[in-house]
């Protein structure tokens, strides 16, 4: 799962919206223009600042890996230095990510609000960003003080200047949230804004001493009431998880804050996390270089002409670059303008297409390099090359299950009248397509195989990728360069961010006890380890309705992984299940964002694809129950231990 960034009313994302027409004199328009030069200002520092350290980690790392395999003399600070600016780029991409409004955030509950209560419920949830951010400033830049006796071991430097991202990035988001009430928002709407949290934290510092008697059942106070009310206006993801963290914190114990700091710091800085933004740029660029393009004229030219064959190109084609670009949305944007207008002349219903497509990004949640593999590896000591390995399986049983539901539709239509392809014709458009194809495969079997890391294959795959684009296609526009760039650190960093506030809001559930109780409770569930699998896949079904797919497993992953282990189930099995239920309740109508992201793709209206869904989203729950019962489907290609 990735980050679906897509028009209403599906997904819709916090940070600076257009404003409304300048309008009013006098000081209103003072401060709007304020706002808008702060604006303004914002975007030019941050943005171009964002898209140079997405180049200069690419370079970086691949000249790493070309010196420690080419000249065998690997660069001793590298790795210290790509997780310094690492860091660097993960916040200033929140920033940018909150300027331009791509978090994360649900707005299926207040899409079909009036305009003026919509208006009210954004300030409200700016004014929550503000919140947050406000209560971690302090702590922020106390954690950077603190970390100025810490040297580095290969650069000897003080760590505070790799640490001291976290400070700025919330200060510049702090200053985005600014300005966005400065140009969108009425004085009347802020001021209730704030009575209202005013109220609220008064009512919870009354109430300690009740919530002190209630043990561990004010965690739903915090973490269930909490979050879903903000996840359910509107706030970003990662501020809810943050925010409840931070509330909980202080008011219940005597934690410093700066240990949500740390815990932060500590969920965004593995450098495995590194392959996010580059296999987001690497995917970027697959599209823009015409790669994605060749591979489906591939699967045209040999399927093309069978019955309902345009649909079994769709299912290969998503399968084939599903994953890379560490957005679904751009998966799908990659291969719809591509497939549909052909889809469309043969007679397909344009509801039928968005709900295939819809099917295909559920059906490809498990398929390397993932990044929600990468995460769940990231924060539960998984092996990412068995992860790779054995995301495969799972997938192929989702794509025949889909296959079987296009073979049923399509068994009474007349014979297709397309004129199937000469063997001549299938072999230019495999020799066309071969540079493209070949890079899928490379990128997961150097993983697998352990030839090299996900974060290095990324950036050999990055390089590969400009060499053969221009070599070969010769299509790029150097000017769609920088937006790329740009969009790369937006993505990046609004996962990284949500990364790092459910790392810090995992801690504090474990710190207050609940992992045990949940622990306790998980191991007496009727069925054993397969009623603990049943259980499990529901609820990251659920799950994977309101929060996507790294929110979710950063946040539960830790918990439920070690359950899982002491019921014998195996870590990359039970990975499969959860992976797999996230998807199909990511790209479940009404609340999966997901479905509402392929409708915005083909441009058509939810209502009538919501009615086509729901066959192919059977056939993947019965692909679901295939993977629950049969391990070896997820571990049958794992090496023996």
């Amino acid at each position: 799962m990735s980050k679906l960034s897509v028009p209403k009313p599906s997904v819709k994302t916090s940070g600076a919206e257009k404003p409304a027409a300048d309008q009013g004199s006098g000081p209103r328009q003072a401060v709007f223009r304020l706002g808008r030069a702060l604006d303004t200002f914002l975007r030019w520092t941050t943005e171009g600042t964002a898209a140079l350290l997405v180049v200069v980690e690419v370079v970086l790392l691949f000249s790493n890996v070309f010196s420690r395999y080419a000249l065998n003399q690997p660069i001793v600070w590298g790795d210290e230095m790509a997780s310094l600016l690492f860091l660097w780029l993960a916040m200033l991409g929140s920033v940018v990510a909150m300027r331009r409004g791509e978090h994360m955030r649900l707005t299926s509950f207040i899409a079909h609000l009036p305009a003026h209560k919509r208006a009210f419920v954004d300030t409200f949830g700016a004014v929550i960003v503000i919140t947050f951010i406000v209560m971690l400033f302090s702590p922020a830049w106390e954690y950077v003080s603190d970390e100025w006796i810490i040297t580095t071991a290969a650069l000897e430097i003080p760590n505070a200047l790799r640490v001291s991202a976290i400070a700025v990035g919330l200060t510049l988001m702090l200053m985005t949230c600014v300005a966005r009430l400065m140009t969108s928002a009425r004085l009347i709407d802020f001021v209730v804004s704030v009575a209202i949290l005013g109220s609220v934290a008064a009512l919870l510092w009354s109430a300690e001493s009740v919530m002190h008697l209630m043990g561990n059942w004010n965690l739903i106070i915090f973490f269930m009431i909490g979050v879903m009310t903000m996840i359910v206006i509107g706030v970003p993801i990662m501020v809810a998880f943050g925010l409840a963290t931070v509330a909980y914190l202080s008011t219940l114990t005597n934690t410093p804050l700066t240990l949500v700091v740390g815990r932060m710091d500590e969920g965004m800085a593995s450098l495995i996390l590194l392959a996010i933004p580059l296999f987001v740029f690497l995917g970027a660029l697959i599209e823009a270089m015409g790669m994605a393009r060749a591979m489906i004229a591939f699967l045209c030219s040999l399927i093309g002409h069978v019955r309902g064959g345009l649909s079994y190109v769709l299912i290969g084609a998503i399968y084939l670059i599903s994953g890379i670009s560490g957005s679904k949305a751009a998966d799908m944007a990659a291969i719809a303008p591509a497939l549909f207008p052909e889809m469309k002349k043969r007679g397909e219903d344009e509801n039928e297409l968005v709900a295939m497509l819809n099917a295909s990004g559920a059906m490809s949640e498990t398929i390397p390099p993932s990044l929600v593999l990468i995460t769940i590896g990231s924060v539960t000591g998984v092996s990412i090359s068995a992860l790779f390995t054995g995301g495969f399986m799972p997938a192929v049983v989702g794509a025949i299950a889909m296959a079987a539901v296009v073979w049923w539709k399509n068994r009474k239509r007349a014979a297709c009248e397309v004129k199937r392809a000469s063997a001549a014709q299938i072999g230019r458009s495999l020799l066309i397509a071969l540079p493209a194809l070949a890079l899928p495969f490379v990128i997961r079997t150097a993983v697998v195989e352990g030839v090299a890391t996900a974060t290095e294959v990324a950036a050999i795959g990055v390089a590969y990728t400009f060499i053969a684009g221009l070599l070969c296609y010769r299509c790029f526009d150097w000017r769609r360069l920088y937006p790329i760039l740009v969009s790369t650190a937006s993505l990046s960093g609004s996962i990284l961010i949500i990364i790092g506030s459910a790392t810090a809001m995992a801690w504090a559930l474990t710190q207050s006890g609940f992992s045990h109780q949940l622990a306790q409770l998980m191991s007496t569930v009727p069925g054993g380890a397969m009623g603990f699998l049943i259980i499990s896949a529901v609820a990251f079904i659920v799950l994977g309705s309101f929060l996507e797919g790294i929110p979710a497993i950063v946040l539960f992953g830790p918990l439920l992984f070690p359950i899982a282990r002491t019921m014998g189930i195996n870590d990359v099995h039970y990975a499969m299940v959860a992976i797999f239920a996230m998807g199909l309740g990511l790209f479940a109508p009404p609340f999966g964002v997901g479905f509402y992201a392929a409708c915005a793709i083909a441009k058509v209206d939810p209502t009538g694809a919501m009615r086509r869904v729901w066959p192919y989203l059977g056939a993947l729950v019965l692909a679901l129950g295939v993977l629950i019962a049969v391990p070896w489907v997820s571990i049958g290609f794992l090496p023996a231990r």
